[in-house]
């Protein structure tokens, strides 16, 4: 089944976002939306890399955590976090607690500063436009792409960590850089719409 709604009066959606009302709600407002703020770009980076082996439903409802902990997502201000920042966040229940994961934000904040222009930097692996993908089923989306494992691959040139292909392709697709969205939901077309 490609998409489903839950009653009649419900629009269409991709199946995935069924479930839970903060699941849905970011399938309807974010996901698959053209994100080109530096700050979001950095948010989304970090929580794709959190939600490596967990279900996106757990990071969402730790966001709030996140934001917090991580000053907002300013890529300066967690650059500078040191190692009583570490444990500060390690002891922290509003987000994963995994210092791998901790520690690869910090890394990645510092790397995120070297880059001339995150934004460009991203949407530069898709020539500065969203992809349009035609997808019937969720079945036919990929976990990873071409360009998502050169993504990962510049990314992890550049210092970053937690940026494996399947990653990169999950930021692509929360951020807009591809449209995921099946086409029998009501979100495809409205996608494509801010492409």
């Amino acid at each position: 089944m490609a998409s489903t709604s839950v009653d009649r009066d419900e629009p269409v959606r991709c199946e995935w976002a069924l479930g839970h009302p903060l699941v849905l709600a970011y399938h309807d407002d974010e996901w698959g939306v053209p994100k080109r703020d530096e700050r979001v770009l950095f948010e989304f980076l970090t929580l794709e890399g959190a939600q490596a082996g967990l279900s996106w439903r757990t990071i969402l409802e730790k966001r709030e955590g996140y934001r917090a902990a991580f000053a907002g997502f300013d890529p300066v201000a967690v650059a500078a976090f040191d190692d009583d920042d570490i444990e500060r966040l390690l002891a922290d229940p509003g987000i994963v607690r995994n210092r791998a994961k901790v520690t690869s934000t910090v890394g990645n904040a510092r790397a995120w500063l070297e880059l001339d222009d995150p934004v460009v930097f991203l949407w530069d692996f898709v020539d500065g436009r969203p992809i349009q993908r035609r997808v019937e089923q969720l079945g036919e989306l990929p976990a990873t792409t071409d360009i998502s494992e050169r993504m990962s691959k510049e990314l992890k040139r550049r210092g970053f960590r937690f940026v494996g292909g399947t990653i990169c392709y999950s930021l692509m697709q929360a951020c807009g850089l591809v449209n995921d969205h099946v086409m029998s939901c009501f979100r495809q077309r409205e996608c494509a719409a801010l492409a």
